[in-house]
């Protein structure tokens, strides 16, 4: 009988991926509503179940039904998407698999929970204030020297994230972030099982150069798999991430076994024991400040830029981690930086084209992935975080000299038209 990883809840654009670079490896388990808005082709019966992701039962009984009907057994699995990981845990319990516990995925979620961890365990982090109304903000807004982040209790990147440096900042934020979870209650996202008494969270705004870091965690130890400098711009939403740098060199003053250790104590404390895992960071006055752990790798343009950058498949590397398998991770350091810069709309409408011939003239450039065609309606923060992410370019600089500002220029040849939309316009 084929042995087979259990994939669940992941995106076409990744079961695409998978279905390549690890042929009949992988049972995947999808929502048909994500599978219906597909441009990837429909793998085989045998290789998905469609079913809806909302009630843990009703998946169990439709992968009951899938291996009653085809010679597969499931021996390990995976989730990369936040909003699908506790369903993991549940099905891994039912199945008896490897897998981060369901109160560890909770505690990393919520970001109030995680905090108060790491807080309780003396692992810095930015201070935080539940927030319910407009006065909770501004009053923790007041004890800050440096402003405050409100943002929701789950969710992830820069979804509903403000930044606020002043009280009608604060006001301006707040219902802003009330009007966007309202029109989300039923977005995976953004449902969560704890803090439900709390509407959204207040955040010490902590400023210095943020990081990426994919590591894994087991038997006591660190290993890192990844680390990418995170490229923000002023000129667009707080918390939007314009691109990556990898790999990333930390200052001489972060001590290479305190940071293992940092991430040890604070996965552990979560409740991960043994995990592939994503954490966001923050070097602020010389000292690691963690903003954010998941158990599982960095999404965006990371994969590919990983795969550019080292040749090192961090999809089939998941797997392996899930299998018990050997792991190569030689070629993951010391190699000459790559920039994966994200490409975004200017403005809403509907997209007419996106002509990139400019960019293919550049040596430089490695790698166009482009995710939206011709005739895609665009919405703009905060009205959708989705619709205005057309894709990314992945770059070797020349040199090791301002990789960023090689890839920021190089990313300005691509031309984007965008009509602006009649039924909006009306």
């Amino acid at each position: 009988m084929h042995k087979k990883v259990l994939v669940i809840g992941t995106t076409p654009d990744y079961i695409q991926w998978i279905r390549l670079s690890c042929p009949d490896r992988a049972l995947f388990i999808t929502d048909p509503a994500i599978r219906h808005k597909a441009q990837e082709e429909y793998p085989a019966l045998c290789e998905e179940i469609l079913t809806p992701l909302s009630d843990p039962n009703q998946v169990f009984e439709a992968l009951i039904r899938h291996l009653d009907k085809w010679p597969q057994t499931i021996d390990s699995i995976f989730c990369f998407d936040c909003e699908s990981m506790e369903l993991t845990a549940f099905i891994a319990g039912q199945l008896n698999l490897d897998y981060v516990s369901r109160q560890a995925i909770q505690n990393c979620r919520d970001k109030y929970v995680s905090k108060q961890i790491w807080q309780h365990h003396e692992i810095r982090c930015p201070k935080i204030s539940p927030i319910n109304c407009v006065a909770d903000a501004i009053t923790f807004f007041k004890t800050t020297s440096s402003g405050c982040v409100l943002k929701p209790i789950t969710g992830s990147g820069s979804e509903l994230v403000f930044q606020c440096t002043s009280v009608a900042g604060c006001r301006s934020a707040f219902k802003i972030i009330q009007k966007g979870l309202k029109k989300r209650l039923w977005n995976p996202l953004f449902q969560r099982s704890s803090s439900k008494e709390i509407l959204m969270l207040a955040e010490e705004r902590i400023v210095g150069t943020e990081y990426s870091c994919d590591f894994i965690v087991e038997n006591n130890k660190i290993h890192v798999i990844r680390l990418a400098k995170k490229i923000t711009s002023p000129f667009r939403p707080f918390g939007t991430i314009l691109g990556y740098i990898l790999p990333a060199i930390l200052p001489q003053v972060i001590d290479k076994n305190d940071f293992f250790q940092i991430l040890l104590k604070s996965s552990s404390t979560l409740g991960i024991k043994r995990g592939l895992c994503m954490v966001d960071f923050i070097i602020s006055e010389n000292q690691i400040v963690l903003i954010e752990l998941t158990p599982r790798p960095g999404g965006d343009c990371l994969p590919h830029l990983l795969k550019a950058s080292t040749n090192l498949d961090i999809l089939k590397l998941s797997l392996d981690f899930a299998q018990n398998y050997p792991l190569d991770l030689n070629n993951t350091q010391g190699y000459s930086p790559y920039v994966g810069i994200r490409l975004h709309a200017g403005q809403s409408g509907v997209l007419r084209k996106i002509d990139s011939c400019h960019l293919l003239e550049d040596k430089r450039v490695k790698n166009i992935h482009l995710s939206k065609n011709p005739g895609h309606k665009i919405k703009l923060p905060p009205d959708d975080y989705d619709s205005w992410n057309l894709g990314h370019i992945i770059i070797e600089p020349l040199g090791n000299k301002f990789p960023e500002s090689q890839a920021i220029t190089i990313s300005k040849k691509i031309e984007i038209y965008i009509d602006q939309d009649s039924s909006e316009a009306s």
